[in-house]
Order: C-alpha cells, then structure tokens, then sequence
C-alpha cells in the first residue's frame, strides 16, 4: 500500500508534464513575437546602354568619265581652179593691144571672198594656165619672191593694192602685170581678172569667172 501514494505521484507528474507539452503545442508564439528576416530590396538595375544604329551608307558609284565631245575638223573646201582660169587666160592672151614676146609678172591671187580661202592652189592655176603661152614671157616665182622680199614682204603674200603690183613688176623689168582677186561668197568664189600696162597703170583687160567647188 505504501507504493500507491508513489505510483499516483508519478501519474500525476506525467499528466502535468504531457499537458504543458500539449498547451505548448497547440498555443502558437504570438504573430508580433516572431521577427521576420527584412528582405533586402534588390538594386536597381542599371540601365543597358543603347548604341545608336548606323544608317547604311549607300555605295558611292565611281566618277563619271565624261568624254569630250570630238571636234569635227572643218571641211577643207576644194575648187576647180583651173577650170576657171582656163577660159580666162584665154581670152586675155587675145586682147588688143599686147605686144608679143612682153613679160608679164602674174602677182598672187587676193582673197576678197567673206571667208577663209587658200589662195595658193588659185596662183598655182593660173600660173599653169600661162605656162606655154606664146604672147607673155612670165617673171619667175624666185624673182618675184626677191622683189617681195625688198619690201618686207612674206613670199606668200599677195601684193594686195594695184600701185603694189605695179611697183613690184617695174623693178623686175614687167610690161604688163596681171591682178587677180576671188571675191563674192567663198563657198562659189567669183575670179576678177585685170591686166594692166606697168609704165601707165592702163587697164588694157578684164575679166569676171564663176569657181566651182570640186567637193
């Protein structure tokens, strides 16, 4: 009987200590007793850097050639020069008044024409035309050209004027001297023909022929 007292002390204790450990089980720590962990907010972050987009740059086409525009060269007129002077001389070498065997100085043709004539293929012409004539006896070119050059003149030059022509054929001992001009429109020239006695500067002849061109 004596244990009784000692059995029930113990029951008695382990009731108390099973229901302390209940009530603590069933009795949550107060909500503002527990500390939550502070969240530390997350750094901003750092705005990525926008690189600006390079505008396509389109391909440079390469320099442009340009070709100069060719000149064409100016048209070299040709004219039937001798188909002129034939008929001409002619009719000069039958004039009254000429004495046979007389020396007759053929100056330069003069361009009179509005534009730009080579006059050397015209004296040529008319030089040949003169050539197996039996009325003149005709001053050479070389005698000529050193009468020309007496007086500054280039051996190309016309004589220019009458009193020129004159002059020129007294100092190479001429009777007569015959003066050509092709004047008008150069693209159909018209030849003028003058011979004149050199001791007094007479017209004895004249003449007018149309010129063709040959091109």
């Amino acid at each position: 009987m004596r244990g009784l007292p000692r059995f029930w002390l113990l029951a008695t204790v382990a009731l108390i200590l099973s229901g302390c450990g209940m009530r603590g089980q069933q009795q949550p720590a107060p909500v503002d007793q527990v500390q939550p962990t502070p969240q530390q907010p997350a750094p901003p972050s750092e705005p990525v850097p926008t690189v600006p987009s390079v505008p396509a740059v389109p391909a440079q086409p390469g320099p442009i050639e340009h070709q100069e525009p060719t000149t064409p060269e100016p048209k070299v007129r040709q004219y039937d020069w001798s188909g002129a002077m034939q008929p001409m001389v002619g009719k000069m070498l039958q004039a009254g008044g000429v004495n046979p065997g007389s020396v007759l100085l053929v100056d330069s043709v003069n361009n009179r024409t509005n534009g730009s004539l080579q006059t050397a293929p015209a004296t040529e012409a008319l030089r040949n035309a003169l050539a197996n004539n039996n009325t003149f006896t005709l001053v050479s070119a070389q005698q000529l050209s050193m009468a020309k050059q007496q007086l500054g003149l280039s051996p190309q030059d016309s004589l220019g004027t009458r009193s020129k022509a004159i002059g020129i054929a007294r100092n190479v001992g001429a009777h007569y001297v015959l003066y050509t001009n092709a004047g008008g429109n150069v693209n159909s020239p018209t030849l003028q023909m003058q011979l004149m006695l050199v001791q007094t500067g007479e017209i004895i002849w004249s003449g007018k022929g149309a010129v063709s061109q040959t091109q």
